[in-house]
């Protein structure tokens, strides 16, 4: 949950001091870890706390949250790495990332736990106050704001790690909740499989197509705004730029969220699950020219991937990433694989069965077939799969 965090300018300023402390220490200890080669918790608790405290001057909890934060750092890079998201092991690229310590912006966010920030909410309402740590003591009565909703859950439930952020010097707190479950379902009636592109954000194996042209329109918009704003080289036209940085991101998450719930709730309505490829990496992988980078690099498949799993967790719906090798070259009706049956963007013409149809829908209804597969391989690992596809 994000609540809106209303501090005075001097709560303000002491934030401010906390946040660019608590990066200091974070990018301190990274270093050493990194020149040490310690990424345990457990480990650099013991060999750096004492350190992080007297050079930093900070409170005990807050040094473990700062511990915490550049750990789980390094936890992220280790899975990127691992997942292949920095290029190949002799790339410069994943050199590069891997000679350098992490380094935490001075405004970056802070972690705080129950013993460093705690509630206090209207039994109703959209305000409250918070009490917070910070380096110029602890500030009690710090006012908040919030969707009515939002409030009400954080009144109802146990709230866990709190993230505290200040993006353009407007302050937030991002709390994390138990969200509820719907109980698990089997995907009796197979899986909704789902093929995601640019021309078409996303295409499901019953033929429903959801069209990227809007977005696609709105980022080449702003593409011509930015060139236009960074051709001035004014102090107003950077003011501008800034305002405005975020703004595509904001419309394409916005898009992302309508199809996602889109093709949930018709997962929920026909009780099957929902199948979706497995495309990490795939900005390393794939070479196109100049023109079509910006493109490939906008495309927020991965946004639209998380989206569909954290509501299908939440209705109770089947989830499953598949192998996406030669989906799009697949015959769906007679499994004939020849990259030549694609004959252009939208056309998909088996040369074996005469097959003919949509080739984002042929794709999608592979990933449906898989889907089944993958379903059967995880939940029966012993016995052949039982449901019947889309």
């Amino acid at each position: 949950m994000q609540v809106r965090l209303l501090p005075t300018p001097e709560q303000s300023a002491a934030l401010l001091t906390t946040l660019h402390v608590c990066n200091a220490a974070g990018s301190w200890l990274s270093e050493q870890m990194h020149a040490a080669g310690e990424f345990r918790k457990f480990d650099v608790q013991k060999r750096f706390y004492v350190q992080l405290r007297e050079r930093f001057g900070l409170a005990a909890q807050p040094t473990i949250r700062v511990i915490s934060k550049t750990v789980d750092a390094y936890t992220t890079l280790r899975a990127n790495l691992t997942a292949g998201n920095y290029g190949r092991p002799e790339s410069d690229r994943r050199r590069k990332v891997e000679s350098r310590p992490i380094v935490f912006r001075p405004e970056a966010g802070q972690p705080f736990d129950a013993r460093c920030l705690s509630w206090r909410l209207a039994e109703a309402g959209r305000e409250g106050t918070v009490s917070i740590w910070s380096t110029a003591g602890r500030l009690r009565g710090v006012r908040i704001m919030g969707h009515p909703g939002h409030l009400a859950l954080l009144r109802s439930r146990s709230i866990g790690e709190t993230d505290l952020v200040n993006r353009d010097g407007v302050w937030t707190l991002h709390a994390v909740v138990d969200g509820s479950q719907a109980p698990h379902r089997e995907p009796v009636h197979g899986f909704l499989g789902i093929d995601m592109g640019i021309v078409n954000l996303a295409t499901t194996s019953d033929g429903d197509r959801m069209s990227g042209a809007r977005l696609n329109r709105h980022r080449k918009r702003q593409q011509r705004l930015r060139r236009r704003l960074q051709a001035k080289k004014t102090s107003s036209s950077r003011r501008l730029l800034k305002k405005r940085r975020r703004k595509e991101r904001r419309f394409a998450a916005d898009v992302n969220h309508q199809i996602s719930k889109r093709i949930v709730a018709e997962a929920e309505r026909t009780g099957r699950g929902i199948a979706v490829e497995q495309l990490t990496g795939i900005r390393d992988r794939v070479r196109l020219r100049k023109p079509q980078r910006a493109t490939l690099h906008s495309w927020s498949f991965a946004q639209l991937g998380q989206f569909l799993a954290y509501k299908a967790e939440r209705a109770g719906i089947a989830f499953v990433r598949v192998d996406p090798a030669y989906t799009s070259q697949q015959c769906s009706s007679c499994g004939e694989i020849d990259k030549k049956n694609r004959r252009s963007q939208a056309s998909y013409v088996c040369g074996r069965c005469g097959f003919v149809g949509h080739a984002d829908h042929n794709a999608a209804r592979n990933i449906a077939t898989r889907g089944v597969a993958c379903w059967g391989e995880v939940m029966r690992p012993h016995a052949a799969p039982t449901l019947a596809a889309s």
